[in-house]
């Protein structure tokens, strides 16, 4: 197994009223020598928003603003925004969140030139009811089935009204274009799936329903093993190495006694076609040990959201049991090359 270090607790909550109940989740990226964090603050009620901070070189914060530097503004948004990812695209910085309005958790982009004022760009989920996606999907006997069978955590037996939108989270985009592409990934349980698109504006309803019609097509992980079977999500932003993309992410497991446990796991994809999965760890990358990963707000959670590299070091950024945030690191080459010892041809040649 990989070894991996954990940093411990970057930094928790405060007093301030938009943080008081938490601070978790963090988008990250390095600019020069500096790292800039904007990371789910939760105030009390449950109501979040983007918090802001910047460190000099990869632990330690210089910068800490005493207010959030993105709130809710809109109905779609109303009980907050979520979870965000950053990523850098030729000069435009692009931000993705989870826009929640008290029923519905959907994906939502912002923008920025200088990280400092953003402008949203509103919601890039697809405009479809869970019904409507099951039309679509089920008709495809390839697809996994739990992809379509989640009527109970979309209706309430009370309420067949409530909950009906179709929760697509966890979008995370490319640091580059591909094959002249805006590319991001996306996850609808339980796995994750690949968007390409030449301009965002494509993203209509009826794209989306040609895009359902063949989602096996678009598919790039499902589980597949035990520390991730219950369902899996993008991490971290790809970072691209000589080999492929790597891609941090998170997996998810059902105890026999009941309880999820969140892990943070490995895989490698195609540089030029990302839905092609190169290699995965089959095992956990790093999972919750300590007591601050182990009990929180959820309990047994480590939830890799942005990473930073400095020198060969991949350091991991991380919400610890939905409270606090924390970092692990590890050697970037020494991950590759043990992601490749798990080559998925290598795999098939071994079964057959």
């Amino acid at each position: 197994m990989i070894p991996v270090k954990k940093e411990g607790i970057l930094f928790t909550k405060t007093d301030l009223e938009f943080e008081s109940e938490g601070v978790l989740n963090p988008a990250v990226i390095r600019e020069g020598d500096s790292v800039h964090i904007f990371y789910r603050a939760v105030q009390l009620g449950n109501h979040s928003s983007i918090g802001y901070c910047r460190m000099d070189g990869p632990l330690t914060i210089v910068e800490r603003w005493d207010r959030p530097i993105i709130v809710p503004e809109y109905d779609y948004e109303s009980q907050g925004v979520e979870d965000a990812r950053i990523t850098k695209i030729d000069d435009l910085y692009y931000m993705t969140y989870t826009a929640y309005d008290g029923t519905n958790a959907r994906g939502a982009l912002a923008t920025s030139k200088d990280l400092r004022n953003f402008e949203k760009q509103g919601l890039i989920a697809p405009p479809v009811t869970y019904a409507e996606f099951v039309s679509l999907v089920e008709t495809s006997k390839e697809v996994n089935e739990l992809y379509y069978l989640n009527q109970r955590f979309y209706y309430l037996t009370t309420d067949t009204e409530i909950k009906t939108l179709l929760w697509d989270k966890n979008m995370v985009f490319f640091p580059r274009r591909i094959n002249g592409k805006l590319a991001f990934l996306h996850r609808l349980r339980p796995g994750i799936q690949l968007v390409t698109v030449k301009n965002l504006k494509e993203l209509t309803k009826e794209y989306w329903q040609n895009y359902f019609l063949r989602l096996q097509d678009h598919i790039v992980l499902d589980p597949r093993h035990e520390h991730e079977s219950s369902y899996i999500g993008a991490g971290c932003p790809p970072i691209e190495t000589e080999h492929g993309w790597l891609l941090i992410y998170h997996g998810v497991k059902r105890t026999e006694e009941g309880k999820f446990i969140y892990s943070a796991c490995a895989a490698l994809l195609d540089l030029n076609n990302p839905v092609i999965e190169i290699a995965r760890l089959p095992y956990a990358l790093f999972s919750p040990d300590y007591d601050w990963e182990l009990v929180g707000e959820v309990n047994n959670v480590v939830f890799p959201t942005g990473t930073a590299v400095f020198g060969n070091t991949l350091f991991i950024y991380y919400g610890a049991a939905d409270s606090l945030i924390a970092c692990a690191s590890v050697n970037l080459s020494d991950l590759v090359a043990e992601l490749l010892t798990y080559n998925v041809k290598n795999e098939k040649q071994k079964s057959e």
